[in-house]
């Protein structure tokens, strides 16, 4: 899997960012189950790296959702 950059994330729509979330957690329990069953993962600084791309990913997505809500909230407000 890829290691994306905050810019890449944000040119991705919903649904690819969706699915690269899901292939980074489903790689990070990979990694994790290595490490536990006490194997050397093949590059140690992976697992930070995968754990990084999640939360960018996860911060788009709330960021994004806030900015639906805000928009919402502009529409229904009536004006004094």
């Amino acid at each position: 899997m890829a290691i994306f950059k905050i810019d890449e994330i944000r040119n991705m729509n919903a649904e690819e960012i969706a699915e690269e979330l899901r292939k980074l957690q489903s790689e990070l329990i990979r990694e994790r189950g290595i490490v536990t069953a006490g194997g050397a993962p093949e590059k140690p600084g992976r697992i930070r790296d995968i754990r990084r791309t999640v939360a960018r990913i996860k911060t788009i997505q709330t960021e994004r959702r806030g900015s639906r809500r805000s928009k919402r909230s502009e529409v229904s407000e009536p004006e004094s």
